[in-house]
Parts: C-alpha cells; sequence; structure tokens
C-alpha cells in the first residue's frame, strides 16, 4: 500500500487507523526498554523492523524474543538486526543505506537511543554531558537526516522522536539530560513543519513523551508526595510503546504523553507566570525526584 499526500495526514486509512501491516520499521536503541517493546507491538501489527543497538547479544535476544526469523517472504515475521554506534553519523548513513536495500523501504523511523547522566551540572565532567548530548541529540539528527530523502522520495513515512516529561519541565538533576529532551520536541516540530512547507505534508513527525519508568535506567526516580499522584511514573516500558504504536502511528498523534497528566504541566506553563509555575513545580516535589534514582544510567542503545 502506498499512501498518497494529504494536507496533514496520511490516506490509506482503514476504519480511521493507518494500516501498519506490511510497513518497515528501523528502531534505534531498540535491543531493550522501550525500543524492544515497540518492535514487539510493531511485529504483532504485522510490522517488519529492523532494529539498531551497540550490544550484539542483546539485539540478537531481541530478535529471538520477537519469534523472529531469516526466511524474507510476503507472509513471515522478519527482523533484522545491526550493530549500529549511532554517535558515528558514517555509520548512520551505511546502516541506512543497508536498510533500505535490505527491505526496499522504510516506513517507520523510530529514534529511541538514549543516554543518561545524572547530578549536577558540576557534578561530571564535560565529556560525560557530550555523550548524552550526542547520543540524545546528535545521533536523532543524524539518523533522520539519513532516512528523510528516501521518505520524501517515497512520498509518505513518520518519524517518531522519543523525548522525555522533563521537556516540559526542566528537572534538578537532570540539566543536560533536560536540554537535549526539550531540543528534541522543538527539533520535531521544526520538522513537521519544514516539510509542509516543502510539500512533503505526507510525512509525519512525533514527539512522545514519558515520565519516569519504574525499571530501567529511571529506577527508584518518582516525583514525591502529592505530585506522584498528579505525575505518576510509568509501570513499564510497554506503556511507552502503546504510545508510540497506538498514539503517533495509528491515530496520528503529535505529542503523545505518559501519563495523560503531563498535559496539565503545559496547561500551567501556558497559563501562569514563570514565577508561578516554578513555586508549583517545586511544590508538587518535581525538582526531588531523583533523590531516589538507583537506576544504572548509561545507554539504552
Amino acid at each position: 500500500m502506498i499512501y498518497q499526500a494529504v494536507p496533514g495526514g496520511y490516506s490509506g486509512r482503514e476504519g480511521g487507523a493507518m494500516k501498519l501491516s506490511g510497513k518497515v520499521a528501523v528502531i534505534t536503541g531498540g535491543a531493550g526498554g522501550i525500543g524492544r517493546a515497540t518492535a514487539a507491538r510493531l511485529v504483532a501489527k504485522g510490522c517488519s523492523v529492523d532494529l539498531w543497538d551497540r550490544d550484539r547479544s542483546l539485539l540478537d535476544d531481541a530478535a529471538a524474543a520477537l519469534g523472529a526469523d531469516a526466511r524474507i517472504g510476503a507472509d513471515a515475521r522478519l527482523c533484522a538486526t545491526r550493530v549500529v554506534d549511532v554517535t558515528d553519523p558514517q555509520a548512520v548513513v551505511a546502516a541506512a543505506a543497508d536498510a533500505i536495500a535490505l527491505w526496499g523501504r522504510v516506513d517507520i523511523v523510530v529514534n529511541n537511543a538514549g543516554h543518561l547522566a545524572t547530578g549536577a551540572l558540576l557534578d561530571q565532567p564535560v565529556d560525560t554531558w557530550k555523550t548524552t548530548i550526542d547520543v540524545n541529540l546528535t545521533a536523532v539528527v543524524a539518523v533522520t537526516h539519513a532516512f528523510l530523502p528516501h521518505l520524501y522520495d517515497r512520498g509518505d513515512g513518520h518519524v517518531v522522536n522519543i523525548s522525555s516529561a522533563s521537556s516540559l519541565v526542566g528537572v534538578s538533576g537532570l540539566a543536560v539530560y533536560s536540554a537535549t529532551k526539550w531540543a528534541v520536541w522543538g527539533l520535531t516540530e521544526a520538522l513537521r513543519h519544514e516539510s509542509l512547507n516543502l510539500g512533503h505534508s505526507a510525512v509525519r513527525f512525533s514527539s512522545v513523551h514519558p515520565n519516569y519508568i519504574a525499571t530501567g535506567m529511571f529506577e527508584g526516580a518518582h516525583v514525591p508526595g502529592l505530585g506522584g499522584l498528579v505525575f505518576p511514573r510509568l509501570s513499564s516500558h510497554d506503556v511507552v510503546a502503546k504510545a508510540i504504536v497506538e498514539g503517533a502511528l495509528i491515530r496520528g498523534r503529535r505529542t503523545p504523553k505518559r501519563p495523560r497528566s503531563l498535559r496539565l504541566a503545559l496547561l500551567l506553563r501556558g497559563i501562569l507566570p514563570d514565577a508561578w509555575f516554578a513555586a508549583v513545580a517545586r511544590w508538587l516535589g518535581v525538582h526531588a525526584s531523583m533523590k531516589s534514582w538507583r537506576g544504572a544510567g548509561g545507554s539504552h542503545e
């Protein structure tokens, strides 16, 4: 099925939903966490997935868990895995070309690879913060840059970038991480309008904004007290995967947020004076949320 270019969206929908069966999705950071959970949901919808990560053993585990086989056939569930350092632009270009050559096309790009370093700005050397910027932002630019000409030429596609709740409110202890996720949100919005201006209205862009997840890199982190009731942490990576597949890809949501109560943060930021908004965020405990963090940090590529 080929999508037709229509203002602001796709055609080729069934019952108001984009048909995912037969599509090809590239997922960075695909061997674990949100990436692996997203791959499982996409495969269940009939998609083929091309998983990128730095860890070969984790990629093999992910492929085995998906029940993938090496056969290429119209009815086969397909999964390819690639060891890719997304901070290496040349490696990204080569991997993108290989993926397009293998599948004949790519329909969906999920920029999920991420890196977490925590603490006050002065707690870490600049090189550590540079790694966070390189993985969380520069790699998103590089991967999108590698696939966008293909999506434009085909006249359809969807780029989904994983941002964060910390893109809505800059969080103490996550200064550089928050900065990268704000940038990802801004990049996604700008690309959406840039594509419309260039006449590529059927190529979509979404940013997904999850709160802390109970397991993985952010294990232990949570907004305490009343704030935790308003902005609860997420129980699993699959909650985010569902927002990617059901919210962004199928329903075409531009900025799915989980939990949905995160919309309140945007509302308050929009209607309150800056000083009032900052006071409310502190009162809700947002800036104490990393005190209980006990995750491993590092990358989820």
